[in-house]
């Protein structure tokens, strides 16, 4: 049998008052602090105080953090866009899907300006090979290339260019990171300043001559003695034009097309001698952008390749150019970041 446990009493007798008290206790505690809240709110700016009302009506009881801002592209806050990618197929084909289909095509040209100085277009670009490449988007006019870094399977290297304007000069050019221009220069060249080189024999587009991008006006000059041939023959297309042809009996035939207009002192049968000044650098003829279309061929019409036929140098900058080339190196690179085969 359980035994009886001992008790200390029975149940208090309850005060009727007690409940009373303490809910006159809760509910005036809850009007100040409605009262306090009222008072805090009233110092803080709107849009915070919505923020933590809005925490508050969710059944939070901390205020809400307010997010922090989200860290800008540094590409887009420079005005420019980058692809990386790996080809696997044609060229513009990978640009394009790494773009768009508005700019894809015109970047693969311009690009392939670049690449033409390491390997041959498009026979040595392998699958495989990698390329990061920063680019401004123009209205009306081709993108403008910044940098462009090519993992090339061919060479066995990374190959590294970036568009820069030295001080005092009026043209930009692509460099390599020691500061070498990335284009070969020809001796007794046939123009005396130019931005580009946009058309080489070798870059894949079957033309027959060397473009150089300058502004019209810029000076032409014979890169051999000879006898002028003809000028302004099958104008639609070559525009304002001369052919000379080399005395001496080597024969070679220099062809200057899309020239400004010609002066009448220009006639056949006229001599020359190396160096003399022929013309002006135009945009006449079929011609979408002010250049000079340079052409050597033999007597019997054969193509020859200017940098062949030309002794050739690659022009680098002085040494008070380095420091800001340097810098404008390390901020394209910063761009670029890491290459896509890095991935």
């Amino acid at each position: 049998m359980r035994p009886n446990l001992p008790t200390l009493g029975g149940p208090p007798k309850r005060n009727p008052f007690g409940p009373v008290v303490a809910v006159s206790v809760i509910l005036g505690a809850a009007a100040g602090g409605v009262w306090w809240w009222k008072q805090r709110m009233a110092d803080v700016p709107m849009d915070v105080a919505s923020q933590t009302v809005t925490a508050l009506d969710a059944g939070t009881v901390a205020e809400a953090p307010v997010a922090a801002p989200v860290p800008a592209d540094p590409v887009k806050a420079a005005g420019l866009e980058r692809v990386s990618i790996r080809i696997e197929g044609p060229l513009e084909t990978a640009l394009v899907q790494a773009s768009d289909a508005t700019v894809g095509p015109a970047l693969a040209q311009v690009v392939t300006r670049t690449l033409v100085w390491w390997v041959r277009v498009p026979g040595e670009i392998l699958r495989g090979d990698t390329l990061d490449v920063l680019f401004q988007r123009r209205p009306n006019e081709e993108p403008l290339v910044y940098a462009v870094r090519f993992v090339s399977g061919k060479t066995g290297q990374t190959h590294r260019a970036y568009r820069f304007t030295p001080a005092g000069e009026p043209n930009s050019h692509y460099y390599l990171p020691g500061g070498d221009e990335l284009e070969l220069r020809m001796e007794k060249s046939p123009i005396d300043s130019y931005e580009q080189i946009t058309s080489l024999l070798r870059d894949g587009r079957g033309h027959k001559g060397v473009d150089f991008r300058a502004p019209v006006g810029t000076t032409v000059r014979a890169p051999f003695a000879g006898v002028v041939k003809r000028k302004n023959w099958n104008f639609g297309s070559n525009g304002n034009c001369i052919e000379l042809v080399e005395s001496g009996g080597k024969g070679r035939r220099a062809l200057f097309l899309h020239l400004s207009e010609l002066p009448r002192s220009v006639q056949a049968g006229m001599r020359v001698s190396a160096g003399q000044v022929l013309a002006q650098s135009g945009n006449t003829g079929h011609s979408f952008a002010p250049h000079l279309h340079y052409q050597l061929m033999t007597g019997d019409d054969r193509v020859l390749d200017p940098f062949d036929q030309h002794k050739t140098y690659r022009a680098a900058l002085v040494a008070t150019q380095k420091g800001a080339f340097d810098a404008e190196v390390q901020r394209l690179d910063g761009l670029l970041g890491t290459p896509v085969a890095g991935k």
